[in-house]
């Protein structure tokens, strides 16, 4: 374990360290103050869908406990706050009347940090659609796309003056192919076509939506966030290479061609683009928008081999065994080189602006012993990751900042309750919180950063 004095002195004075949370995830209050339901909310109560029947009715309760929740983002010493905002507490149905009771309770979460002096990082969404527009196709339906340009306007008007920065979506991949492909996640579909419809939604949506943000707050610096896949190759071979560019196609290209080049994958296009909803004019030119940052989401590799079977579809991959035999509670393989090597792989590839590491942590399980919760491996993870940032900066990559994932344990989508991320442990029967030791250690990295002490270092 890195001693996180010496670490934080790796680091430039302007390096901000941050957490991150999501609305669904920590808000609870589901059927409060005018919030409608959200795909979320009906597909954690499908049975079978959520590990235990689980859901964010409650959750963290931190509609409930927001300054008692603000105050442990202070206690921990960071600088910065990247939390999500409900899309069905703004618009409840998606469209139509706005809720002014879901503003009022973001203009209290956003002083409040900034009574505190924390910086205020908002995505826009993270998975929660209001349930209403999923009668209308949700994702897989063009006009989604407007509605979420109406809802980032409505947003930015109101809270556009005290944010310090702002992202369109959280994780596309998780939108387009853990929700419509593999059915893992809310809507649950496993079909190509929604997949396909669903992607260039979302696409498109992004674009509407920074041309919202940039119209209705033009100072505040606008990106995106990706859990873009570090694709490595099982072997050495001419197939499993040609196999990692057809995985990274599929898997990330997808998303950042449109977004930074005003096109489609070739390979990807020429697989799908007969299975793609129609491209209109224009639609490529909204989507390529200029960014001021862009943020990554990691957590573990993908390792990936040529498939050659007869049925295979694009992209021929299949995942194989993790290499590294250190693995976290929800199985996941750690191995930080994966970061960097993914980081440089895309600022070698496009043309990029400033980044953040805006989720990077690890699950394990440990419960309080007397007050305390000796989680070692994560903190173990966190110094590793951490490391791997320090090296990325050294290589003349403009990484700006880091948010662990997440600020306390919280609603883990199908995984439900009993998959814990937090650097705050949380009862869910009472809802006490208690600082973990990674917590703890995060909170000495935090602090030392950027005093004299570290920059004597």
């Amino acid at each position: 374990m890195i001693d996180p004095k010496a670490l934080a002195g790796r680091f430039p004075s302007d390096f901000m360290f941050g957490v991150a949370t999501a609305s669904y995830q920590i808000e609870g209050a589901a059927r409060e103050d005018g919030r409608k339901p959200s795909i979320w909310d009906a597909f954690s109560h499908m049975p079978g869908r959520t590990f235990n029947g689980d859901s964010g009715d409650i959750a963290c309760d931190h509609y409930h406990r927001l300054d008692q929740d603000l105050d442990l983002i202070k206690e921990l010493g960071v600088e910065t706050y990247r939390f999500s905002i409900a899309w069905p507490r703004i618009i409840p149905d998606g469209r139509g009347p706005i809720n002014e009771a879901g503003l009022d309770f973001y203009d209290r979460l956003i002083d409040g940090c900034k009574e505190r002096g924390i910086k205020t990082n908002a995505t826009l969404y993270h998975w929660d659609l209001p349930l209403t527009l999923a009668g209308d196709g949700g994702w897989a339906a063009r006009s989604t796309a407007y509605a979420f340009q109406r809802y980032a306007q409505t947003v930015m008007k109101r809270l556009g003056d005290r944010l310090d920065m702002v992202a369109t979506f959280n994780e596309p991949w998780c939108i387009v192919w853990l929700s419509h492909l593999y059915g893992v996640h809310a809507p649950g579909e496993k079909s190509i076509d929604a997949a396909l419809a669903a992607l260039h939604t979302m696409n498109l949506a992004h674009g509407l939506g920074v041309e919202a943000i940039r119209q209705e707050a033009p100072d505040v610096p606008v990106g995106i966030v990706c859990n873009h896949q570090a694709i490595e190759p099982a072997s050495d071979r001419a197939e499993d290479m040609a196999a990692v560019e057809r995985a990274f196609q599929f898997h990330n290209a997808c998303f950042f061609d449109p977004m930074l080049k005003g096109e489609y994958p070739a390979d990807f296009m020429a697989a799908y683009g007969e299975r793609m909803p129609e491209i209109e004019d224009g639609d490529l030119q909204t989507i390529n928008q200029k960014l001021d940052w862009w943020g990554l989401n990691y957590y573990r590799p993908m390792r990936i081999a040529h498939d050659g079977s007869p049925d295979a579809a694009f992209p021929a991959a299949r995942e194989t065994a993790p290499v590294n035999n250190v693995l976290t509670d929800i199985g996941w393989e750690v191995y930080a080189p994966s970061l960097g090597k993914l980081i440089k792989q895309l600022y070698d590839r496009y043309d990029l602006p400033d980044m953040y590491i805006t989720e990077n942590g690890a699950c394990y399980n440990m419960e309080p012993v007397d007050g305390v919760v000796d989680d070692a491996p994560r903190t173990e993870y966190l110094s590793e990751h951490i490391s791997v940032c320090a090296d990325v900066i050294d290589a003349g990559i403009p990484l700006k900042g880091y948010y662990a994932w997440s600020l306390m344990d919280n609603f883990e989508w199908a995984e439900g309750y009993r998959m814990r991320f937090g650097l705050v442990h949380v009862d869910y029967e009472t809802q006490e919180r208690t600082i973990k030791d990674s917590g703890k250690w995060y909170k000495a990295l935090a602090e030392t950063f950027g005093t004299t002490e570290t920059e004597a270092a």
